[in-house]
């Protein structure tokens, strides 16, 4: 399970549709609605909120508006209805830090896509998430030395 800090625009076609159900799964854990995934890391930024589920349904309308973007058609009757959550705090290095995984699955995944952002050297945020400086969230699941803001 990813969910990324990144705004969605950087997905390919294939990282956007595996979000959305990656997102929506996670939704199902937060909600008690199943028994897998409920201590996967990727999850803990939503649990560490005052309403997880508000957080997470926020998180899914992003990655539904972009999908919308492209001309998509996700489902957004599957997005639980909650109020807008705060921003999610998370840091420059756990940007950082997935926009170079990122950038290495699309070299192998989407040549032509990865040659495109090649230009992008300051990725934006997933709207939930405000950044702020830090390394790497201990969350993350990595075996890198921790990378610091740039």
């Amino acid at each position: 399970m990813r969910l990324w800090t990144l705004h969605p625009q950087y997905l390919d076609a294939k990282g956007l549709v595996a979000l959305w159900r990656e997102a929506l799964l996670a939704q199902a854990v937060l909600a008690g609605k199943t028994r897998g995934y409920l201590h996967h890391p990727q999850l803990l930024r939503f649990r560490h909120t005052p309403s997880p589920a508000s957080s997470i349904a926020a998180y899914l309308r992003g990655v539904y508006a972009e999908s919308t973007r492209r001309g998509y058609r996700f489902d957004a009757s599957k997005i639980i209805s909650a109020d807008l959550p705060s921003p999610i705090d998370s840091t420059q290095g756990q940007l950082n830090y997935e926009w170079n995984h990122l950038q290495a699955k699309l070299k192998l995944r989407a040549p032509n896509l990865f040659t495109d952002m090649q230009s992008i050297s300051h990725p934006v945020a997933h709207p939930l998430f405000r950044i702020v400086p830090g390394f790497i969230e201990k969350w993350e699941v990595t075996t890198a030395h921790r990378v610091k803001n740039n």
